[in-house]
């Protein structure tokens, strides 16, 4: 390594810093930039880094050419060319998550999907937890990866999305899933076969594959040591019997859906897959089954706001895509006596929203439509009734007049929400004031 040799970290956002942390903590010389002009929080930065030296507004082509090796954030694609001509030309380009593999000393748990991921990371999480087993819960979700390291954790849960895996090559998981995969980010990737495949990189290496048996697209493609599966399929080793209302493990009754907190067909899927992993890691299965009969839920995930008139309001603003929306759909569609009125829409990210309409004639009794690609969800709809709403509050107004005893108002936009708010978070929060004000009004 010659005397001025240098990390350069690309990307400032809340992994960026993770890992300005960790190299700087292993006294590594490093360096940083980020392609925005305008960085939020850049005094902070040099509060937390005084010595740093930061370059914003693009990338800085002298720095990127003598750098040891870039890490890069999963905001940041790899494919973006000033990048890749380093790739080319032989650098190491890494992340996040391949900087924490290759230090972590404790057993690893890795999480994907299109869907569901944070949910079904956090459950087991707090799985783990009542079994005493000190979990540090993070990556995607929550705390950084690298954070974690400074804990005293006795095994890492972590939630990674495909920009993430793009850049990782050691993970080497004791347990790795891919809880299901559905058109997204098509903004980013050519085909959906390039998504599929970053995905598809949480199993190398990995000792415990668990796969989704009604979704063949996360099988593993490597081979593994073993593989352990979930689903409806009749052959799943933990699956959901329909019939009788039960999650089984090889024809045994684990538990019947009513005793789950949780509501829906895909919530139920979610905890076949943390109860297939608590197994897979040896946790105490009676625990287990406590915990996730306790589980209530996240924010914005399938999240009950509000009750009123036999007439039940759902928060499902984090569904940014159509494998979400179709999940919230059938499951709250499936496991309520009456019709779902949807409310959807916003940036849709280039998606094909056509997989909607055969559950749509199913469950919905209206879709109420609003943001930037409305037309184009409506689009997807063909065969219910479908109206335009200029504001939550109007959508959510007009669902309280379509909607009859039985029924469920779900918001899950399978959209992103940036036409009209600052994220998911917000876009939620308000659905679920306006849903108590007319359920109480």
């Amino acid at each position: 390594m010659t005397k001025d040799a240098f990390d350069l970290v690309i990307g400032l956002g809340v992994s960026g810093r993770s890992v300005l942390r960790y190299l700087q903590g292993q006294g590594m010389a490093v360096r940083a930039l980020d392609t925005r002009q305008a960085l939020a929080g850049l005094d902070d930065l040099h509060a937390e880094f005084p010595k740093l030296k930061v370059h914003t507004g693009g990338f800085k082509k002298g720095w990127m050419e003598r750098a040891r090796r870039l890490i890069v954030s999963p905001g940041v694609a790899i494919s973006t060319p000033a990048i890749a001509a380093q790739i080319a030309e032989g650098k190491e380009v890494i992340g996040d998550i391949e900087l924490f593999a290759r230090a972590a000393s404790r057993p690893l748990v890795a999480i994907t999907g299109s869907n569901a991921k944070s949910t079904v990371t956090t459950l087991l999480g707090e799985v783990a937890e009542a079994c005493g087993r000190q979990p540090g819960v993070g990556g995607n979700l929550g705390i950084p990866a690298l954070d974690l390291l400074a804990s005293d954790a006795g095994l890492y849960v972590l939630e990674l999305s495909s920009f993430q895996l793009e850049t990782t090559y050691s993970l080497n998981a004791q347990v790795a899933t891919i809880l299901n995969v559905s058109q997204d980010h098509l903004d980013r990737y050519n085909r959906f076969s390039d998504y599929l495949a970053a995905k598809q990189r949480i199993y190398d290496g990995c000792q415990v594959a668990v796969w989704n048996r009604d979704d063949v697209a996360t099988r593993p493609q490597v081979p593994v040591p073993r593989e352990v599966t979930f689903g409806s399929h009749p052959q799943a080793d933990y699956r959901l019997d329909s019939d009788r209302n039960a999650l089984l493990y090889k024809g045994e009754t684990l538990l019947t859906l009513d005793q789950l907190t949780l509501t829906g067909h895909h919530n139920a899927m979610n905890v076949l897959a943390v109860l297939a992993m608590a197994d897979a890691l040896g946790l105490e299965r009676e625990t287990a089954l406590a915990t996730v009969c306790a589980f209530q839920g996240l924010p914005h995930r399938c999240q009950m706001v509000a009750e009123a008139g036999d007439v039940r309001w759902f928060n499902d603003s984090k569904a940014t895509n159509v494998g979400a929306t179709l999940a919230a759909l059938t499951g709250i569609g499936e496991a309520i006596n009456g019709k779902v009125i949807l409310i959807a829409g916003g940036q849709g990210k280039g998606q094909d929203f056509s997989p909607l309409a055969e559950p749509a004639r199913q469950y919905l009794r209206a879709a109420l439509l609003l943001g930037e690609d409305a037309d184009k969800v409506a689009d997807g709809l063909i065969g219910v009734p479908r109206e335009r709403a200029e504001t939550m509050a109007e959508a959510v107004t007009r669902a309280r007049q379509l909607a009859q005893p039985g029924d469920a108002v779900l918001l899950s936009p399978a959209c992103a929400s940036f036409d009209m708010y600052s994220g998911y978070t917000e876009r939620g929060d308000d659905f679920a004031h306006h849903a108590r004000e007319v359920s109480h009004g």
